[in-house]
């Protein structure tokens, strides 16, 4: 059976409490099957995604972060296959956070048990990094927040590997697999791309490029039909 919707104003504290990280329940409950979770199963396969898409405009990265790295499988996969110098991951979940630790423990990441936003806030947070992973995130994020987290994240990263859910998605989802996740804000396509268009230009499947760093002049993804 589907799962019931909760009132309005309860739907309202169920997703603020989502953009600070999930409890213990929320974690047994959605990731119980770990095999058909996107980033996980195929975390391996994302990386090497990236990999080839960068090394085919031989595009060097060299610092990574990943802003909710969650159970840690795609982090640890694309730290596998880049080796980079410098990572850097959050997750606010402390039951997630604790899970990963052992996983992630060997790749000398810093690990922060905060949130994306609290991130974003904090003005000592001043490093750079290549390539930032933010995947199944923003959608538990509301407009205010995302207003916030985009510039920065333009600022702090040249390239981010972005997943999001649209409206169209969590309405398949509910469709198809009887899932409602009631810590997600309901966006469209369009209201995604109006958000991020200030900030990023899409030039790959799922990778953005900073408006603060590059430009049609100076980028180094070259196809400028993909840029939009």
């Amino acid at each position: 059976m589907p799962k019931k919707k909760p009132s309005q104003d309860k739907q309202q504290d169920v997703k603020e409490q989502g953009a600070l990280g999930f409890s213990e329940s929320y974690w047994r409950e959605n990731y119980h099957n770990l095999d058909d979770m996107d980033g996980i199963y195929n975390a391996r396969d994302h990386a090497l995604y990236l990999r080839a898409v960068f090394a085919l405009d031989q595009i060097q990265i060299r610092s990574v972060a990943d802003f909710g790295f969650g159970p840690g499988h795609l982090f640890a996969a694309v730290l596998d296959t880049f080796k980079p110098y410098k990572c850097l991951g959050l997750e606010p979940s402390i039951s997630a956070f604790t899970r990963a630790q052992q996983l992630l423990k060997r790749s000398g990441s810093t690990l922060l048990h905060t949130d994306l936003l609290s991130w974003c806030r904090d003005e000592s947070q001043q490093k750079r990094f290549d390539l930032g992973l933010c995947t199944s995130v923003l959608q538990y994020l509301n407009d205010e927040e995302l207003a916030q987290v985009l510039p920065i994240l333009a600022q702090r990263l040249k390239y981010l590997y972005l997943t999001v859910p649209t409206s169209h998605e969590q309405q398949r989802f509910i469709d198809e697999y009887d899932f409602i996740d009631n810590y997600a804000y309901s966006r469209s396509r369009e209201q995604y791309l109006a958000m991020l268009s200030p900030y990023f230009t899409i030039v790959s499947g799922r990778i953005l490029e900073s408006k603060q760093h590059f430009n049609e002049k100076n980028s180094d993804f070259t196809e400028n039909l993909y840029r939009f």
